[in-house]
């Protein structure tokens, strides 16, 4: 059997680094590039022992787990027992997630017989697996593993981020109450010339209901103004609360909106709730996700003029709540 001794040491370089890598990414923690490969290298040159008799003491679970924890500290350093316990689990766990696809991949290509063929039991009863995987295989399918890894963590911390944005969101007309769930939007600067309210934007289809029959499927393509000029031929209970907003789109000249003048808005956020009357409710003829996540865009000044007005009243040694704060 012929080894080479340089083309697994060359691969097994290359894993180590990948699994140092995506170590700090999980960690949020930023690499020194020559501390990183310097761990990969100690990784390398300890596999490559294997082939040297004189280190078979070396291969027990306390050196294994002794170098890895000389490869971390290379990497990462030591910053503390609780963050280095914590890098530790993640190292740990990518390991197991490498080598848990690496086999499950593995298998799902086999043959039964070819399943079968490998399974051998013991005098004793135990069963035991011949595993024999190829280099290229093995290679391939470690970082296809880890591709998909990465990417369903971008995923969910793209999610994690968004919910922390999320809010419940309560609009109040007349004894009509319209509950949705809201994205807080820190850009959206769409506020009414006029009275200089902040809008918030909802998908028209929460109060299809509650708007004239003739306008179903109208407001995504034709101009609001037009709609309102029609209500002089039926009667719209809400008339009065109706306003038009000018905005500027992306890549499109000014428009207006539609929008409504409510009782009240209820805003819910991370357990705090913020009540205001000042604002307009805009609509949208269309979907605002395309997910189904959030059905409005609150705009940013129906929390922070809350939260700067219970700062005020804190810091001036207040006891009750503002009023746009419950």
């Amino acid at each position: 059997m012929v080894v080479y001794v340089d083309l697994i040491f060359l691969t097994n370089l290359c894993i180590d680094g990948a699994l140092i890598g995506m170590t700090a990414w999980m960690r949020k923690t930023k690499l020194v590039w020559w501390r990183w490969l310097l761990s990969a290298i100690v990784g390398a040159l300890y596999v490559v022992m294997m082939f040297v008799p004189e280190f078979d003491f070396m291969f027990t679970f306390l050196i294994k787990f002794g170098f890895s924890l000389v490869m971390l500290t290379i990497a990462f350093g030591f910053k503390g027992l609780q963050a280095f316990a914590r890098t530790l689990g993640t190292f740990y766990v990518i390991n197991f997630v490498a080598a848990g696809g690496i086999l499950g991949v593995h298998y799902m290509l086999q043959s039964s017989g070819e399943l079968f063929n490998g399974i051998w039991f013991t005098a004793s009863g135990g069963m035991s697996f011949d595993l024999k995987i190829a280099f290229w295989f093995t290679f391939i399918v470690f970082f296809s593993v880890l591709f998909l890894f990465k990417a369903v963590q971008s995923s969910k911390r793209k999610t994690d981020r968004m919910t922390t944005y999320l809010g419940k969101v309560e609009v109040c007309i007349d004894e009509v109450v319209i509950s949705c769930t809201g994205l807080l939007d820190t850009g959206n600067q769409l506020t009414d010339p006029l009275s200089r309210m902040p809008v918030m934007v909802m998908e028209v289809s929460l109060w299809q209901d509650m708007l004239p029959a003739s306008w179903k499927g109208r407001l995504k393509d034709e101009a609001p103004d037009n709609l309102i000029l029609e209500l002089d031929q039926e009667s719209f209970q809400w008339q009065d609360r109706l306003r038009l907003v000018p905005y500027r789109g992306i890549n499109k000249g000014t428009a207006f909106m539609l929008a409504m003048k409510p009782d009240r808005v209820k805003v819910t956020m991370e357990e705090t709730c913020y009540e205001t009357t000042r604002v307009l409710i805009g609509l949208d003829g269309g979907v605002l996700s395309s997910d189904g996540k959030y059905q409005a865009v609150i705009h940013p000044e129906l929390v922070q003029d809350a939260a700067s007005a219970q700062s005020t009243a804190l810091s001036a040694g207040a006891t009750e709540k503002p009023l746009n704060v419950v």
